[in-house]
């Protein structure tokens, strides 16, 4: 993997429903500091650990972080056949990501 998937209301379902490995959503905004200093942070995981990660922008996907619960931003949620299994809240190094990945996987 080498970059993040942008999805929104219309691609979600489309996206997420064939997926039965682990997936990670991140909920951000571009005016959002620590989303922007996450996303090279999971540019890297996706690429390093072969693993697919979604990005869903709130202000473009209101109902969408409304449906996750998503009050504050950023929100990394890790699914498994579109049911969440964890979700971290807040602004994560590399390390305590893979640490979740290798604990999930």
């Amino acid at each position: 993997m080498n970059s993040l998937i942008n999805l929104d209301d219309l691609t979600f379902k489309e996206k997420i429903k064939n997926e039965n490995e682990l997936v990670i959503i991140n909920f951000s905004a571009e005016w959002c500091g620590p989303c922007k200093i996450m996303n090279p942070i999971l540019e890297a995981v996706s690429r390093e650990e072969n693993i697919k990660i979604f990005r869903v922008n709130v202000d473009d996907s209101p109902n969408l972080a409304c449906e996750f619960g998503v009050d504050n931003i950023p929100v990394t949620i890790f699914l498994r056949s579109g049911n969440k299994v964890y979700q971290a809240d807040g602004l994560k190094s590399k390390e305590e990501l893979r640490e979740k990945l290798y604990e999930l996987k």
